[in-house]
């Protein structure tokens, strides 16, 4: 049974959820910009709910919804949310991002019902991976959410000015960038994540918006000195969350 993950401000109980609390889903909370102060927020594929309470602490956003397909983790969401101090802002739905797509994005559906930020820390093991435990390799195998479908559904629900952030293994960043492009949605800041000095970028965190931007920020992002010593960029990102930051 997995212990609850207490967090500064919120506590996290994982033990019914397949993909527990990663670093992954830790760095696109705590990266992703919001110096357009969004007003509505959508998770897609919430797990947990780490993601959408991350932004709930460090937002004023007053409407955080999220999304997640497996019944066991759709409820321990929900029941993270109504723990946490922002319950009143946050919700979870029990749907397939298509479906939720097919329902919410309609061509009856207005600018100001759209969202102004939309993040994902997307399964992203393509290859056929099979651990015994089918939760969890639907949550770590794209099939059951493929690129394509992401950023199709992200670019029909986000507002005009709205931001698309995600992480993904950084062998995929160019061509997800291509994939993105065909839907109208343009990468605005990349930072490209090492676990330490000397090893090779594993991670890519990436902004999209739906005007091209002219001057692509890019930036690198290492995590460790030495094993469990953390660079000054890493504990400034994160030490609003990790106790012993």
């Amino acid at each position: 049974m997995s212990k609850p993950f207490t967090f500064k401000q919120f506590t996290i109980n994982q033990d019914r959820c397949a993909m527990k609390i990663g670093t992954d889903g830790v760095l696109l909370g705590a990266w992703t910009p919001l110096d357009h102060n969004p007003y509505s927020i959508l998770d897609i594929g919430s797990g947990t709910g780490i993601i959408a309470l991350m932004l709930a602490q460090r937002s004023a956003a007053d409407n955080i919804e999220a999304i997640e397909l497996d019944a066991d983790a759709y409820e321990q969401c929900t029941e993270n949310f109504e723990a946490s101090d922002w319950a009143d802002r946050l919700f979870c739905f029990h749907a397939g991002f298509d479906e939720f797509v097919d329902e919410y994005a309609t061509d009856e559906t207005e600018e100001d019902e759209l969202y102004d930020l939309i993040v994902s820390n997307p399964p992203f093991y393509a290859e056929d991976v099979t651990s015994g435990n089918e939760a969890r390799d639907n949550a770590r195998q794209n099939t059951s959410l493929p690129f394509s479908e992401l950023i199709s559904g992200a670019s029909k629900l986000l507002t005009s000015i709205g931001t698309f952030c995600t992480i993904i293994p950084f062998k995929e960043e160019e061509e997800f960038i291509k994939l993105a492009a065909n839907y109208q949605l343009f990468p605005k800041q990349i930072t490209r994540v090492k676990g330490n000095a000397d090893a090779e970028v594993k991670r890519s965190l990436l902004e999209f918006t739906k005007k091209p931007s002219s001057n692509l920020k890019t930036e690198e992002l290492v995590i460790e000195k030495d094993r469990h010593v953390y660079t000054e960029d890493y504990t400034n990102l994160t030490r609003d969350f990790y106790l012993k930051m």
